[in-house]
């Protein structure tokens, strides 16, 4: 390289017309040397440039990554905190007074939702007896019922405040009551008439644990609206439009401290169950309690309530005085299967003098093809004559 710049540089001084204006070696060397580290400043900026832009591409990629990762965990988390469940039950009951039926008797679907550690939804909607008719009389063989949807709020440890709709906390079944739970095809009379069970309301209700195994409720909701001596259960207002001039108070107290063990007692008072429509307020009390004792393949389940009412209407049906109480001894040999035994007497008319309680026995078999599914038989001796066999399919999940 440096001979050729020396050779050129010899022509140019032998030219006479260029020796004036022709740089010496030492200053073209120079000019050399400049223009190399240009080129060599240029080429370290392309390379910068092409880096940037490298890391640039992977900065978007790694947006983009991230932008997919938190909707898919976003999807994931909610999906892990949602939960979905239910039960449901089909009847066959072959009376001896009346037709005998077939019925698609309850399907019921529960949604649960956790927004954090602290607060929790629960939802339970069902279908009773496979459908509904829209008649101009508004009556039809089913029903669509929210029973429950509620918030639950846990404030402190071991304590928590339910707020919406919810089930009543009185009694064995009405807040648990899938068909994998309880012996027999259909729900014990007493609960259902007396109770009465399934029976839910809307307000709020604080639940906890005041010491180990002994919680408590306390709960302020809707009420019933019972025609002046009217029957209890045909007060339920199940929430819908549901007029609340007069709300009820339930109270509970349950211990469950020893391992199969099971007591507990509700009090229940409403200061009008008429809601206004009687001239008169017709307050009324329940009282129930019940004991659930489990010991090996043994079981026995005890419960009893009573309604007392104030009001002239009440009083002249008789119904200001209603009571009930059964007990039930199982024996469950094997795992899949369990037999039982229960008798029963209620009466909802208990203040008339010449009123008898309906006596009832029920007897039968569980069959449980898995721990969430039976297959049901029993028989229902009833003082009124309707006996009736019964079989039922049911399960929950």
């Amino acid at each position: 390289m440096r001979v050729r710049i020396l050779a050129a540089s010899a022509l140019v001084a032998a030219s006479p017309a260029f020796a004036a204006d022709t740089p010496s070696p030492e200053e073209l060397w120079r000019i050399i040397q400049a223009q190399s580290r240009e080129i060599e400043a240029l080429k370290a900026r392309l390379a910068a440039s092409e880096s940037q832009i490298q890391e640039t591409r992977v900065i978007a990629a790694s947006a983009v990554d991230a932008v997919e990762a938190q909707q898919t965990g976003a999807v994931a988390g909610w999906a892990d905190r949602t939960t979905l469940g239910g039960y449901g039950e089909h009847h066959y009951n072959n009376f001896e007074a009346g037709d005998d039926q077939v019925d698609a008797h309850r399907f019921v679907l529960f949604l649960g939702h956790q927004f954090d550690d602290s607060v929790r939804f629960f939802s339970e909607l069902e279908v009773e007896h496979g459908l509904t008719k829209d008649t101009a009389d508004g009556s039809g063989p089913g029903e669509v019922e929210l029973e429950q949807a509620y918030i639950r709020w846990d404030f402190a440890e071991r304590h928590a405040l339910v707020m919406g709709q919810f089930l009543v906390p009185v009694g064995i079944l009405n807040e648990t009551h899938e068909p994998d739970t309880f012996y027999g095809t259909e729900r014990n009379r007493i609960e259902s008439n007396i109770i009465p069970t399934t029976w839910w309301e809307t307000g709020v209700m604080l639940t906890g644990e005041l010491l180990p195994g002994l919680s408590y409720d306390a709960a302020l909701h809707s009420g019933l609206k019972t025609a002046e001596g009217g029957a209890v259960r045909g007060g339920r207002q199940k929430s819908a439009k549901a007029v609340a001039n007069d709300p009820a108070y339930t109270v509970r107290l349950k211990y469950t401290g020893l391992p199969g063990l099971e007591l507990a007692a509700t009090a229940q008072y409403q200061s009008d169950l008429t809601q206004g429509r009687a001239g008169e307020d017709a307050d009324g009390t329940l009282l129930e309690a019940h004991a659930i004792l489990s010991r090996g393949p043994f079981a026995l389940r005890a419960l009893w309530a009573s309604w007392e009412i104030d009001g002239a209407g009440f009083a002249a049906t008789g119904r200001d005085e209603q009571r009930g109480w059964f007990l039930e001894p199982s024996y469950k040999p094997l795992e899949q299967l369990g037999f039982f035994v229960r008798y029963g007497e209620y009466d909802n008319e208990a203040g008339l003098s010449s009123s008898q309680a309906t006596q009832v026995w029920d007897y039968g078999l569980n069959w449980w093809l898995h721990p969430r599914v039976v297959v049901k038989a029993d028989v229902s001796d009833v003082e009124d004559g309707n006996d009736s066999l019964n079989l039922g399919l049911g399960w929950s999940f």
